[in-house]
């Protein structure tokens, strides 16, 4: 994370120069795998605007300002049309909480966080281009998992971001070297400890995916023991203090399925912000011996696959999948050539 030492010096929320770099789109940098669902996202994170108070202060009384709460994870949507919206709120209407800059849109709308009580479910009535009062349409609180795959890629982008740092708000108290109590800073981007001064960063816990395939490219999945009976994924696992994300790879396959794995390639990521992971995808192929060896704690099933078989099993109901919003289904899906049908 780098360290601002300039700030512009306008306060004006919309006004040009460097506090807004231009519209942003990350559905085109989704890697092999293409645009993730939590990988979205088209407002410009602002971060050289997260420490001028007095912009923020000045974007915050702009009634254009719109404000997503989130709390454990939810936020206010409206369902229609088989997709979803974000209900947003005007800086007035906001909650008491955490509060955090979002980022910019290429239309200059500046967007906060907070880390608060949920509205009512009622948006702003008689506004284009936002969740219209008049429009059909079940407005309610939801999940990221839930909601994610439904919103637009602003939207996706918007909620992914907040949901991270709240999560990071809500389990992050007090100073981790003395104790004593921390409050937020850089726009809730992190928090400092309010004896030392030292600053804490939203924690964000690394860990590999993959989808390891053998000579014949059949591919291996496998059920966790915490999981309901038919349902399988891909393996995965935290990445290890001083251990590479390549390496983690190798060592969470041999520790679960007791098999080798020799190439192994990197495909894309995605955060997972339930509560603090990012989703390091990736494929490998097997070497050596291909008998599996589940470790009976972690891992108590697991089998290769060919596509003809994996079809099948979905049809029949024997195995099920991870969810779209899973880079494990994009991963296996990606392997697999085309959509999968079934259901999650």
């Amino acid at each position: 994370m780098s360290a601002h030492t300039t700030e512009p010096q306008t306060t004006d929320p919309r006004a040009s120069g460097p506090q807004a770099a231009g519209p942003v789109d990350t559905t085109r940098t989704g890697g092999e795998l293409g645009p993730l669902v939590l990988s979205r996202g088209e407002v410009d994170r602002s971060g050289v605007l997260r420490a001028n108070e007095a912009w923020l202060a000045s974007a915050w009384a702009d009634p254009r300002t719109r404000v997503l709460v989130v709390q454990k994870g939810q936020a206010v949507i409206r369902l229609a049309d088989g997709g979803a919206e974000l209900v947003f709120v005007r800086p007035d209407q906001a909650p008491d909480g955490v509060r955090f800059l979002l980022g910019v849109a290429a239309d200059g709308t500046v967007f906060f966080g907070v880390d608060g009580p949920l509205p009512d479910p009622a948006p702003l009535p008689g506004e284009a281009g936002w969740a219209d009062g008049t429009a059909d349409g079940e407005i309610r609180p939801a999940p990221l998992r839930e909601a994610g795959p439904l919103l637009s890629n602003r939207d996706a982008g918007l909620m992914t971001h907040a949901v991270a740092l709240a999560n990071f708000h809500d389990t992050h108290h007090f100073c981790p070297n003395c104790g004593e109590p921390s409050e937020p800073v850089s726009s809730g981007h992190a928090r400092r400890c309010t004896v030392e001064g030292t600053e804490e960063f939203p924690r964000v816990d690394p860990a590999m995916i993959v989808l390891v395939t053998d000579p014949a490219d059949r591919c291996l999945l496998a059920r966790n023991a915490a999981w309901p009976p038919t349902r399988v994924s891909i393996l995965a696992g935290f990445v290890e203090a001083g251990e590479s994300a390549e390496q983690a790879v190798v060592r969470e396959v041999g520790e679960e399925v007791g098999i080798a794995v020799g190439r192994v390639r990197y495909l894309g990521s995605q955060p997972w912000p339930m509560p603090q992971s990012l989703m390091l995808g990736f494929r490998a192929e097997a070497a050596g011996d291909l008998e599996l060896r589940t470790d009976d704690d972690e891992i108590t099933e697991a089998n290769w696959y060919s596509r003809a078989e994996l079809g099948d099993a979905i049809a029949s109901g024997t195995i099920r999948l991870p969810p779209p919003v899973s880079i494990a289904h994009q991963i296996i899906r990606s392997w697999y050539g085309q959509d999968i049908p079934g259901s999650w």
